[in-house]
């Protein structure tokens, strides 16, 4: 029984193609006919890159998981029983047709993959910025070999598999006639060349896995959620191609006193009832440090009061700011002492207001709409 090909490259069925990639170069280095001379490693090989083959495109991809290996047939051949199908089948047939111009060299520079790290902020420094150092794990080009994996003194040499070209050509049979399909060559990989003596420092990649320290800028007002792209600083390219990127995804921690709204800060302050009633100037926390806040005589609940530029610096613009808003909770006690009572109860008779003769509930919703 034929085995599933996800499970031939150790991947789940949901993988994406890159994850797809990197399981068959890893397979493809460990059972390479020319690096392991095991037993049963040649086959080994054959399978993983026929399962490659068919996981790599998303047509032939699409078909395996429809109808299974039948789908796709073997040695070019598809399965004709599902008519529905027949139109994609023969398209397949003719994506890979040889035309007269031969077969792409596919051994130039190849560019080098981009990383991404995600970042945690605490939420003054997402609002300020400022320099941040942070350590990457990426693939740099080995400055033993200059990234030829070759051992230095040596060379690759072309590959006799496909003559140095990268790609090898094999007849189809169909009920059309016969087709000559293209793929990357399962010896070199597409590049056209096989390294014999390899270096010892990278093993015949070309590249190292190396820890870096970087530093960059966080600009003032970044946001959650927020991508940045720093240059050249993914995986090196292969073959003298550029570096990838890195992408800094940004997440900031939530803050207990403060929370954003687009360029504004909220928060909250608390009063109680006679400094709503009569007004007052008190100390407030704001990310700038303490600032002066005046709440006007008679503030109702839930009131917002402003103070404008205290905000979060506008991206690109960090001179022009939002502003902090600030809601007021009124703080209406559950107890009073006797001698607050008294006074309340003759301000409440003064105000002709009336109350229960149990407490003073008819003055506080006068008050505040109770």
């Amino acid at each position: 029984m034929a085995r599933d090909y996800y499970e031939i490259l150790g991947v789940s069925r949901d993988a994406d193609k890159e994850e797809i990639k990197r399981a068959y170069r890893r397979l493809a280095r460990k059972y390479h006919p020319d690096v392991n001379k095991e037993p049963g490693a040649e086959e080994r090989f054959k399978e993983i890159s026929h399962a490659y083959d068919v996981l790599s495109e998303p047509e032939t991809r699409a078909r395996y998981d429809r109808f299974g290996e039948g789908g796709v047939g073997a040695g070019g051949f598809q399965d004709f029983g599902d008519m529905g199908g027949f139109a994609d089948i023969f398209e397949s047939f003719f994506s890979g047709f040889s035309g007269g111009g031969g077969p792409r060299r596919a051994s130039g520079p190849v560019r080098g993959e981009d990383l991404r790290l995600n970042l945690r902020l605490e939420f003054r420094e997402a609002i300020f910025g400022g320099e941040k150092e942070i350590r990457i794990n990426h693939l740099e080009t080995c400055a033993t070999c200059g990234g030829t994996g070759a051992k230095p003194g040596t060379g690759p040499r072309p590959c006799s598999t496909c003559n140095g070209v990268g790609q090898v050509r094999r007849a189809a049979r169909t009920p059309f006639g016969s087709f000559t399909q293209v793929s990357v060559c399962p010896t070199c990989n597409g590049t056209g060349q096989v390294i014999e003596d390899k270096c010892e420092t990278c093993a015949g990649e070309g590249r190292r896995q190396q820890t870096k320290t970087l530093k960059f800028s966080i600009p003032a007002g970044v946001d959650d959620g927020r991508k940045l792209r720093v240059q050249g600083e993914g995986d090196a390219g292969l073959r003298g191609g550029p570096s990838g990127d890195l992408y800094i995804y940004i997440y900031i921690n939530d803050d207990p006193e403060f929370r954003r709204e687009g360029i504004n800060i909220l928060s909250e302050v608390k009063v109680s009832y006679l400094q709503a009633i009569l007004g007052c100037r008190l100390q407030v926390n704001t990310v700038d440090g303490t600032e002066e806040l005046i709440v006007p005589p008679g503030t109702q609940p839930n009131t917002v009061l402003t103070l404008e530029g205290k905000g979060v610096p506008r991206l690109g613009n960090p001179v022009s700011r939002g502003d902090h808003l600030i809601t007021v909770q009124i703080d209406i006690p559950n107890r009073v002492s006797l001698e607050e009572r008294e006074l309340l109860e003759k301000l409440a008779k003064l105000r002709g207001d009336r109350i229960d003769k149990g407490g003073i509930e008819g003055f506080f919703g006068k008050v505040f709409g109770g």
